[in-house]
């Protein structure tokens, strides 16, 4: 399935579904931020995915960011909550959902990194050399935030 991400753009289809999702924000020891190239719209990301039934927020973190990574994390705060309407994702099947995800805070406690059928890079990439990837405007809001002080925003 692909996926194109629509902000603030006046001919973006309407929105006509919403779910709940949730991303990672990881640093290492060294400061630098774990992060995935698509496999859906081929950009740069944070890792995350969508709430399963039968599982809390945090636990959702956890599974996608080991499960596009390979990275076990733990959660350890709240990035923010992100819900703007004029933000919506398109899929090829139809489906166009406005955005609705928390970003956690979290940090490495193992695995090993590997691609997945949802990633097919992953990296650990330094705080200033993420504007030398292609990453959609809504991810580099959470990267800005997860790097400033311990606020919660909501947008």
């Amino acid at each position: 399935m692909t996926r194109v991400d629509y902000y603030n753009d006046p001919n973006a289809p309407k929105a006509n579904s919403i779910a709940v999702a949730v991303s990672a924000f990881i640093q290492d020891d060294d400061g630098r931020i774990l992060m995935i190239r698509r496999t859906d719209n081929d950009l740069y990301s944070i890792p995350g995915g969508q709430l399963e039934l039968g599982e809390t927020l945090a636990q959702a973190a956890v599974r996608e960011v080991c499960e596009e990574t390979g990275v076990d994390c733990e959660i350890t705060g709240v990035i923010g909550l992100y819900s703007d309407p004029s933000h919506v994702i398109a899929y090829d099947d139809g489906e166009v959902r406005q955005e609705f995800s928390i970003c956690f805070r979290a940090r490495a406690i193992g695995g090993a990194l590997r691609t997945s059928v949802e990633s097919n890079e992953v990296l650990w990439i330094e705080h200033n050399k993420v504007d030398t990837l292609s990453v959609h405007s809504s991810i580099r809001k959470r990267i800005d935030h997860g790097l400033s002080a311990d606020h919660v925003y909501f947008t």
